[in-house]
């Protein structure tokens, strides 16, 4: 609590009157995922701005991905999380060999990615992430079991259904801690937000992805995607960690 009333130094952010110090910590979460291929052209629709562009690891292919998360403990409290994101490049980078270049980053954790959609239950973790990394957060209802075989998360929005996703819990690898980036827009200028995760209980299986869609405009926008279809992938970490750095402009 005293860290929580001290006064700002520079480089922390003061949110609801709460001092938020960089890094942000992630002690103990847990997280459903699941991967879907998906058009390149109309995923690029989805991107705002010109800085970034859809990483295709097939051709007309590229990469989405909806996350469903527990932060049990967490810097900015104990809150329920959805994640729609796209994996992408930044225009001018890099891309290796084609297609396989991008497959290959993305294995090894080495793909960006853009949120789209980041609604939480929570409003202190909604502000925060705003304001600090220019993620998308809203506040919405999340209801997200993990007492059963399979993690099932319902997200509602404005009193309608966005999504309904279940997968297979349970796993018995580790995942070593890796640095990962993630982009976002902060008064409309990219930024980049370098983090590190890594995962005990880590369950990895093709497919095993049930996917619902409801009839809020965000399930129409995952509709122009070509959802709900069987995912690629679906993963599962029972004990996750992580480490935020602030975001950096590019």
């Amino acid at each position: 609590m005293e860290a929580e009333l001290r006064e700002p130094r520079p480089g922390d952010y003061l949110i609801q009157g709460r001092t938020v110090t960089m890094p942000c910590i992630v002690r103990d979460a847990c997280s459903a995922t699941a991967t879907w291929l998906v058009s390149s052209r109309a995923a690029q629709a989805l991107l705002p701005g010109r800085e970034l562009e859809i990483a295709e690891v097939l051709p007309g292919r590229g990469l989405l991905s909806i996350a469903c998360i527990d932060y049990r403990d967490n810097d900015l409290g104990d809150y329920n999380e959805v994640s729609i994101a796209l994996f992408v490049r930044k225009r001018g980078d890099r891309k290796g060999v084609p297609y396989i270049g991008a497959a290959a980053d993305m294995m090894r954790g080495l793909l960006p990615t853009h949120i789209i959609h980041l609604p939480v239950n929570q409003s202190f973790t909604c502000e925060a992430g705003k304001a600090i990394w220019g993620f998308p957060k809203t506040v919405d209802e999340i209801d997200f079991d993990t007492s059963g075989e399979r993690a099932r998360c319902v997200w509602s929005k404005d009193g309608q259904n966005v999504l309904k996703l279940s997968l297979p819990m349970g796993g018995k690898r580790n995942f070593p801690e890796q640095a990962l980036c993630t982009y976002s827009y902060i008064d409309g200028v990219l930024h980049k937000t370098p983090f590190m995760s890594s995962a005990e209980d880590l369950g990895v299986g093709m497919g095993g992805a049930e996917l619902e869609l409801g009839a809020h405009p965000i399930a129409d926008e995952l509709r122009s995607l070509g959802l709900p279809k069987p995912a690629l992938m679906s993963m599962w970490m029972g004990k996750m960690k992580g480490r935020f750095e602030a975001a950096e402009r590019c």
